[in-house]
């Protein structure tokens, strides 16, 4: 806490008279760094941590938090063990699934797909992601399915359009084997908001995928959701031994560990590259208060002479210093939150003006920039960068403090 007099002295020094304008030009550059280091900190980790939320969303929210996995795609005798799997402690849910790679064709073009044949319950799940149509009208054996929003427009297929679905292990037949070809009408259009399921899904009832892939009453996998996704390595674990010799069970950090090793290794990197914009900052921070203790060195000996301590001026320039961190943090959080709100126009309208692609899906996964701030990772940045700045004054604070007033007012 500053006395009076301290608090006096330290707003003299915060607004110098102006033929000292130059010494305040640099303290009002180190607040900007400050602010521009921190904005960049709040808004690198603000996105990277959406990127990682909602990728895990959406990618959970179409094939859940682990797989029972079939050996060699097909799982037999699976009421069974999908029975299990929903009264084991902690699951949420537990469906069948289907999932076959096949060929699409419409008008000529001929696409690569994901045929994944659903139960009713999460075909009834896309009506929060539905572009167009309606999920209700799908249903076994109404020959009717729904399409990934990429998919359809790399097709140039609509809502009520018949589109073939190919599979290459057709029947035997004295002359070979004859692929299977049967016709399908698009009833919905979705958005997962991956760019890959988008692109590539073919969502059709459980009935319809057994009959397209001959695959009788066996099913490919059963897909489990659990009460938290952290933690779904505990919660399925005692299904394992139940599973035995049938499948494995892989969980979402295994189907997708190299995706979010990438983002754990890249959210660090970004953090110790943008740190070292504070540090410059702070960097600026002492040199201004270097230059300051300079041009009040007379000021400073008069002062000790006057009977103030030490301690005082310390305290003074110590106070200087951290008021300039402090304000740079605070303007810097305002920017990167004001900045993250609207994320999305400034990234269109960049674009606009550039003719560039910023925001690739097919190379970041999700069709918008997201974001996700952590209130504790923004207190973090806001310490950090408050600490390095009070940490820079140090030095010139001590020089200060020490300052001999007999030797600078000897001729005085």
């Amino acid at each position: 806490m500053l006395t009076v007099f301290e608090r006096t002295i330290a707003r003299r020094y915060l607004l110098p008279a102006r033929s000292e304008a130059f010494i305040f030009l640099v303290a009002a550059i180190s607040m900007v760094a400050v602010m521009l280091g921190v904005a960049a900190l709040i808004i690198v980790m603000s996105v990277m941590n959406g990127f990682r939320v909602e990728l895990l969303d959406r990618i959970v929210g179409l094939n859940g938090h682990a797989l029972i996995q079939g050996y060699g795609g097909r799982l037999d005798n699976w009421e069974d063990l999908l029975d299990k799997a929903r009264k084991t402690d902690r699951v949420v849910s537990a469906s069948p699934l289907i999932e076959q790679p096949l060929l699409a064709t419409f008008n000529g073009r001929v696409e690569g797909i994901i045929v994944r044949g659903n139960d009713s319950e999460n075909i009834q799940g896309l009506n929060t992601q539905l572009v167009s149509g309606n999920v209700n009208d799908i249903t076994a054996e109404s020959e009717k399915i729904a399409i990934g929003v990429g998919l359809a427009q790399n097709l140039g297929a609509r809502v009520g359009d018949r589109i073939t679905i190919i599979n290459p292990q057709g029947r035997a037949t004295p002359f070979g084997t004859v692929p299977r070809e049967i016709s399908y009408e698009i009833g919905a259009i979705f958005e997962i908001g991956v760019y890959d399921f988008d692109k590539l899904f073919v969502i059709m009832p459980i009935p319809d995928a057994q009959t397209l892939l001959l695959s009788g009453d066996s099913i490919g996998m059963i897909e489990i959701t659990t009460e938290n996704a952290d933690e779904v390595n505990e919660i399925i674990a005692p299904l394992i031994p139940e599973v035995g010799n049938k499948g494995i069970v892989v969980d979402w950090q295994s189907l997708n560990a190299s995706v979010f090793d990438a983002l754990k290794v890249e959210r660090v990197v970004m953090f110790v590259i943008l740190s070292i914009i504070i540090l410059v900052a702070v960097f600026n921070i002492l040199s201004s208060l270097i230059m300051l203790v300079r041009a009040k060195t007379r000021d400073i000996a008069i002062l000790r002479t006057m009977g103030a301590s030490r301690r005082s001026i310390l305290k003074v320039f110590v106070f200087v210093g951290t008021v300039v961190g402090i304000i740079g943090a605070g303007a810097g959080t305002v920017l990167g939150l004001g900045l993250l709100a609207v994320r999305q126009p400034i990234v269109g309208g960049v674009q606009y003006l550039t003719g560039a692609t910023l925001w690739d899906p097919s190379v970041r996964f999700l069709t918008e920039l997201p974001s996700k701030t952590d209130p504790w990772e923004v207190v973090l940045i806001v310490i950090l960068a408050i600490g390095a700045s009070f940490l820079a004054t140090l030095f010139p604070a001590f020089k200060a403090a020490n300052t001999d007033p007999v030797q600078v007012l000897r001729y005085d």
